[in-house]
């Protein structure tokens, strides 16, 4: 994702829920319960996320049937997640000199 910025929460929540692989709902279940109900996503916002994610080689159509699709993270959003995640933790390493005040 370094090529194309910084990465957005909710792309960012996608590609961690998607390491395995999942469908539309269960996406956004998985969202829930990773951030203990801090996000909950609705159907717009995935599914042009999964447009973007795609288009950009970060996640792949595992399968479909008349009913769903389900995803899959590919190595390429691997990485990209594993970056964002570490440029994550920069920021809050970079912050500690605030846990004073909190």
């Amino acid at each position: 994702m370094s090529d194309a910025g910084t990465m957005t929460e909710a792309m960012y929540y996608v590609l961690l829920a998607l390491t395995s692989p999942d469908h539309g709902y269960g996406l956004m279940q998985r969202i829930r319960d990773i951030t203990g109900g801090r996000v909950a996503m609705g159907p717009g916002t995935l599914y042009g996320i999964i447009t973007r994610l795609r288009k950009d080689g970060l996640i792949t159509l595992e399968e479909q049937d008349e009913r769903r699709k389900t995803y899959l993270i590919t190595q390429k959003g691997r990485k990209a997640l594993i970056d964002e995640y570490r440029r994550l933790k920069r920021l809050v390493e970079d912050g500690k000199e605030l846990e004073h005040e909190i």
